[in-house]
């Protein structure tokens, strides 16, 4: 074990160096408008994932630098299925960089056997950033797998709460709205009068091409497009 421990050191080295010499001030610029502490091209932190493969070894030792793009590196390279319960919610306690807590719910923790009992743990956590990932995770069951779930009280506590909701856990609560009015044609006029009373994210800045996250323009337009017209 000692020798691999050395082994893992000297690697882990040689991919801080890498990550090291892939910082680009102007990428910085642009991730930090947005939260994300980091100045390395995700592209390219790809492309180093790509060649390295699933190490789940490396990837804690990357993730317990606390460095931002070591961090998300390790979420490319780890083993979802590796992490204990407990692991994950202190991960996801730690990552307060939004993109690494993107990743960490979007590609570990909704692979995890554990991820419902996450879900339910976060849900109602009293740290809004923890809460939001409970919401990400049940925004994930309404789409795939709905059984148990009332959607009537999801959408009470989203009309009570999205409104005044700390930014992340809005926007959370958000998309559950969304999916419930995409998904549910009997809560779809429901879902679409909260989000035109509530008005989150009315006046958000969309690009051309791309879908307003303000709920009732997302929702008639997703169902737009499912009707084929």
């Amino acid at each position: 074990m000692a020798g691999s421990n050395v082994l893992d050191s000297s690697m882990v080295e040689d991919v801080m160096a890498e990550l090291a010499a892939l910082e680009d001030p102007r990428a910085r610029e642009v991730n930090e408008k947005h939260g994300d502490d980091h100045g390395v091209n995700l592209g390219k932190l790809r492309a180093i994932a790509k060649r390295v493969k699933v190490q789940p070894d490396l990837a804690r030792e990357l993730w317990g630098t606390g460095d931002t793009a070591a961090r998300l590196l390790s979420l490319l390279i780890c083993r979802p299925k590796a992490f204990k319960q407990g692991e994950l919610d202190t991960m996801l306690r730690e990552a307060r960089i939004p993109k690494v807590h993107d990743w960490l719910v979007n590609y570990v923790v909704k692979k995890s056997p554990f991820a419902e009992g996450l879900r339910v743990s976060w849900f109602a956590d009293p740290d809004p950033v923890v809460a939001s990932a409970g919401w990400a995770l049940t925004a994930e069951r309404v789409v795939k797998k709905p059984e148990g779930l009332d959607l009537g009280k999801l959408l009470d506590i989203i009309e009570a709460e999205m409104k005044d909701a700390p930014e992340r856990l809005q926007w959370a609560m958000n998309n559950c709205l969304a999916q419930i009015g995409i998904g549910y044609p009997d809560y779809r006029s429901r879902a679409l009068d909260i989000g035109e009373r509530l008005e989150v994210l009315k006046d958000y800045p969309t690009p051309p091409n791309c879908t307003s996250p303000f709920a009732p323009i997302w929702i008639n337009e997703m169902v737009r497009r499912q009707a084929g017209t």
